[in-house]
């Protein structure tokens, strides 16, 4: 039987619709949030529901062609997009369904956190839910989930009471603490290496409704020393604070800001705005509150996918002087230079690291702030200048790093990346479940856990 009688038997047996290249749903479906990613699967299965997913596995392994996963479309290395494969695209399988006196969500795995946030907050409820509000629920869980309540709640992953997962066989299973535990453990950070999540059962806390984002911004040049004490603040923060910093440019000039967002009430925010404002004199100050919803979407781009994107990433278990200095620089003698990447840092701590390294997949909760260097730009000549600026960043702190998260990882880190991301004991635990779940590494276009070599 040839592929293409085999397309047709799948488009007549799913819910969901089958794209080709000469459809007018094609080029939408195939894009992400990153421009540079131009790639073009054979065929996307648009799954409805669960059976269409184990379908589309089963029609892929038959043809012999490549799966890569949509969820959101935010994972911006493109690994959802196969050239000449089969893109299983979850995104039309967004449904939340919510029980407040469970304090639980079932969400369906082609979920934006949008959704999740707009089927839980009017409830008082939540649960640690990302930055930007169209980043898709399962990328962003099944590497970790940061998000502006995980000092008060945990990562994402630490929230998920259980998954539904279609295996490389096409067949449904659920992993939970009772069953399949182990699978279950690698799925809290392991990312897509075991199959694809069809639904997530999350834990919900309350929460309030009010937000407060503070960013007192500094010329690069007097950054310094308001930066110390900001680091000096990491370790005393309320649990409803997440400290932040950044360095970008500004009307031209480079500035560095210190600031948090503050899951709560304003006024109760006042007395670390007040350790704030003691650290120096800023050039200009931010002090926002808002709800928390409008939290949620703050960071969001509708013009996302035409931007072209790289990011590189380390965590630090401490941040040395030497380490500010280089978060200042930029990969530069003064912080200045041309097609240079603004940066973050974002701290952690609180209830992420209460959690036992051993509990998950996930690594590094003994970090103390996580680093992100992003850039984005929209002119193709301007590429190579672009991923060099942002290497060159990430480079100069590599030093004093002690790890990364597998969401901010580039397909050009290859398995030194995943060395960084997971230590020596959990990666022989996580190639030992991939032994297990997927021995012919089917789901490989990921940041990629490879099974034993047969």
């Amino acid at each position: 039987m040839s592929n293409d009688e085999r397309l047709s038997r799948l488009r007549e047996r799913i819910s969901g619709a089958v794209l080709r290249p000469d459809d007018q749903e094609y080029d939408p479906a195939r894009a992400v949030w990153n421009a540079m990613v131009d790639r073009r699967p054979a065929a996307i299965v648009r799954c409805a529901r669960r059976s269409d997913v184990a379908a589309a596995v089963r029609y892929a392994r038959e043809a012999g062609l490549e799966i890569g996963v949509k969820c959101g479309g935010h994972g911006i290395v493109g690994h959802a997009v196969p050239e000449g494969g089969l893109m299983i695209d979850l995104t039309p399988m967004g449904a939340v369904d919510v029980s407040p006196s469970r304090r639980r969500a079932w969400v369906q795995g082609g979920a934006l956190l949008g959704a999740l946030d707009r089927a839980t907050l009017p409830r008082g409820l939540a649960t640690t839910a990302g930055n930007v509000s169209h980043t898709g629920v399962g990328g962003l869980t099944l590497g970790g989930g940061m998000g502006w309540l995980a000092r008060l709640h945990g990562l994402s992953c630490d929230n998920v009471e259980s998954f539904e997962l279609v295996t490389a066989e096409g067949e449904t299973v659920r992993a939970s603490e009772e069953e399949h535990p182990e699978l279950y453990w690698g799925l809290r950070g392991g990312g897509g290496n075991f199959g694809v999540v069809t639904e997530f059962e999350f834990r919900l806390h309350p929460v309030e409704a009010e937000a407060v984002v503070a960013d007192l911004w500094f010329p690069i040049d007097d950054a310094l020393e308001p930066l110390r004490g900001w680091r000096d603040l990491l370790a005393e923060a309320p649990r409803a604070a997440t400290l932040t910093a950044a360095v970008a440019d500004v009307d031209g000039e480079p500035r560095a800001a210190i600031g948090f967002v503050w899951s709560g009430r304003r006024r109760d925010a006042s007395e670390l705005l007040d350790a704030l404002r003691a650290l120096g004199t800023p050039v200009a100050e931010q002090v926002t509150g808002m709800s928390y919803l409008d939290l949620q979407r703050m960071d969001d781009n509708v013009e996302g996918h035409t931007h072209r994107r790289y990011w590189k990433g380390h965590y630090f278990r401490e941040l040395t002087d030497e380490a500010l200095e280089a978060f200042v620089r930029r990969g530069t003698p003064d912080g200045r230079g041309e097609a240079l990447p603004n940066a973050s840092l974002q701290a952690y701590g609180g209830a992420i690291a209460e959690v036992p390294d051993e509990a998950t997949a996930f690594s590094h909760r003994d970090a103390v702030v996580e680093f992100v260097a992003a850039a984005r730009w929209s002119d193709p000549a301007e590429d190579e200048a672009r991923l060099a600026g942002a290497r060159r960043y990430a480079a100069s702190l590599a030093p004093f790093a002690s790890g990364v998260y597998v969401n901010t990882l580039q397909e050009d880190e290859g398995r030194a990346g995943i060395g960084r991301a997971y230590p020596a004991e959990k990666l022989a635990r996580l190639t030992a479940l991939k032994d297990r779940w997927d021995p012919d590494n089917v789901f490989h276009l990921n940041h990629n856990i490879a099974p034993t070599p047969r």
